[in-house]
This record gives structure tokens, sequence and C-alpha cells, in this order.
């Protein structure tokens, strides 16, 4: 009886992993997008090379609902994760809204050198909250489309601008700037253009074509108003879950695609970006007030940072990380 209760015991503590476990990932990306087409391959992989123990099952194109949809069903054990963008993560994790604050780079070089300091802490204070992180995603520079052309900031006035669910900061900041934002999932954009609820979208050009925004707009702008990124997410309770030799192979495999998307979402969002112009969209003159809006902004995110919407001490190494760049290469703020 006491060997019987021995080997009961130790079965109990054996992880799940040694049965099969399924992950269930979420995302509104569409089908037969990268994200989609390279996340399938990775589930195949990961089946295969943990022998069936540890099965991925996607569901794209929304059909899980919108990203607070997703989080939601993360929380309660429908889903184990899935692939979000930063502003939604950010209501988990409201650091995540660092890169993403609007008119806080000029380039996209200036990105690279702030994340190449910042992710590993932001992944960190990720995981903290519960979420195993394997990677940052580029989106691209968020550009602004609209219906009617935008030379200057009292054409955006009066106009309703769209601000994605949970970014809090960007609402905040048009806000300051005399704008007037309209909350929306990204599900609901499309559907917003379309019947008149919002006017102008700030977007990359690979997420114009691939959600059909442009099909919209009439006009777009070069002026980067804000940096877009998503993550691939596995609640930590389930990874926990999984034998530390099977975790290996699943951050390998996600990490891995992460990386790679990371790198060809920039070299599509040009690819994107000429296409739109090709299908005769017009590209504008950067803002002519776009000093006078981001100094605005700037100070209101100053106030957001001391009231405590994201980190001052994180939002401030940011800031210094900008400032190293831009006297190293001489660029203007």
């Amino acid at each position: 009886m006491y060997r019987i209760f021995v080997a009961v015991f130790l079965l109990l503590l054996l992880p799940l992993s040694a049965g099969a476990l399924t992950l269930k990932l979420a995302t509104v990306a569409p089908e037969g997008s990268s994200w989609m087409v390279q996340m399938r391959k990775g589930a195949a992989e990961v089946a295969e090379k943990t022998s069936g123990r540890v099965k991925i099952k996607l569901y794209g194109g929304g059909v899980m609902g919108n990203e607070k949809s997703v989080i939601r069903k993360i929380r309660i054990g429908q889903l184990q994760g899935g692939a979000l963008t930063s502003g939604a993560m950010a209501t988990v994790y409201s650091d995540l809204s660092l890169y993403s604050l609007p008119m806080l780079f000029n380039s996209l070089a200036e990105v690279d050198f702030v994340r190449a300091h910042m992710d590993t802490v932001l992944k960190k204070g990720l995981e903290k909250k519960g979420f195993v992180c394997f990677g940052f995603a580029e989106g691209g520079m968020a550009l602004m489309f609209s219906q009617q052309p935008i030379a200057t900031l009292d054409d955006l006035k009066g106009k309703k601008v769209w601000v994605p669910e949970g970014d809090l900061p960007s609402y905040a900041a048009m806000e300051a700037n005399g704008l007037t934002p309209v909350t929306l999932p990204l599900t609901d954009v499309l559907t917003g253009l379309q019947t008149g609820l919002i006017d102008v979208i700030g977007s990359s050009p690979l997420a114009a074509i691939a959600f059909q925004w442009h099909t919209q707009v009439k006009y777009f702008s070069p002026t980067p108003l804000s940096y877009i990124y998503a993550m691939l997410v596995v609640d930590t309770r389930v990874m926990k879950k999984i034998s530390a030799a099977d975790q290996q192979v699943v951050r390998e495999v996600f990490e891995s695609i992460y990386q790679n998307l990371d790198k060809e979402n920039r070299v599509e969002n040009a690819q994107a970006a000429e296409a739109l112009r090709n299908q005769g969209l017009i590209e504008e003159k950067p803002i002519q007030n776009l000093a006078q809006m981001r100094a605005t902004a700037e100070a209101e995110l100053a106030n957001r940072a001391a009231d405590g919407l994201f980190s001052a001490k994180y939002y401030a190494e940011v800031k210094a990380l900008l400032q190293q760049y831009r006297s190293q290469n001489k660029a203007q703020p």
C-alpha cells in the first residue's frame, strides 16, 4: 500500500506535459497574414519536436473576439495565450505602452536603439504580471490615414480620430491637442470608417492593407505618429505545466518566429506603402504643426507618467536613450 501511495504521489508531481497539452492561442490577425502562416508552421514544429506532448491550436481573424475578449478568456482559462498588440497588453502591464507613446520616435533607427536597451526590461515586467513573452514583432510606424486632406493641426480639429482600445496615453495626448479621440477595438475600425464613426486613423501601411482599412481612406501622411508592435504571450501558469525540455522547444520555436516577423514586417511595411501609392492613395506632406503637437503631447505624457499611468522611471530611461542617440547622430528631436 505504501508503494502504491508513493507511486501515485510521484505521478501527481509530474508536469502535465507527460500527456498531451493543447495551447489555444488567439489573435485578430487575418488568416493568410504572415503571422498566421508562420505560426501554423511553428505549431507543426512544436508538435513534432515534443512528440505530440504540446499541441498548438490557433484562432485567427478575431474569431475569439476583440483583444479585450481574448485577454479575458486567457484569464479564465478558455484560452492559454495569443498574439496581441501592445495597446491591449498595456491593460495588463502599463509599461508596454512606452514604445507606442504618441510622437515619441522620429525614425525606426531610434526605435532600434531604444529597443536594444529596453526589450528585456519590458519582457521581465510582463512575466511578473503572469505572461511569458516570446518576443516583440514590429508592426511599423503608425501613419495618419484620412478621408480628407490633413495639412495642419486645425485640419484635424473636429475630425473623429481613432484611438485603439486601452491606449490611454494616446487618448490623453490627443485631448491635450484639442482633438476628438474615439476609442474602438481593432475589429471595429473598418466599420467605424464605413459608417463615419471615425474619420482619421493611425496605422502602419501593412496593417491598413491587412485589415482593409485602406479601402475607406484617400490620404496618408509620412509623419510617424507612434510605433506599433505586437507580442506573443502565454499564461505563465500554463507554461509551468510543461516539462522543462518541452518548454525549451516552445521557446525556441516561437522566439525564432517572432525574430523573423520583427525583421520581415519592416520590409513588408515599405512594400505596403508603395502598394498604397500604386493603388491611388495620395501621400501628403508632413503636418505643419508637428513641433507644436509633439511639445503638447510630451508635456501631457510627462504629467501622465507622474500620475502613474506608466513608469516614470522607465519613461525617463527611454527619453535619455533618445537624447543619447540623437546627440550621437546629430539628429533633431
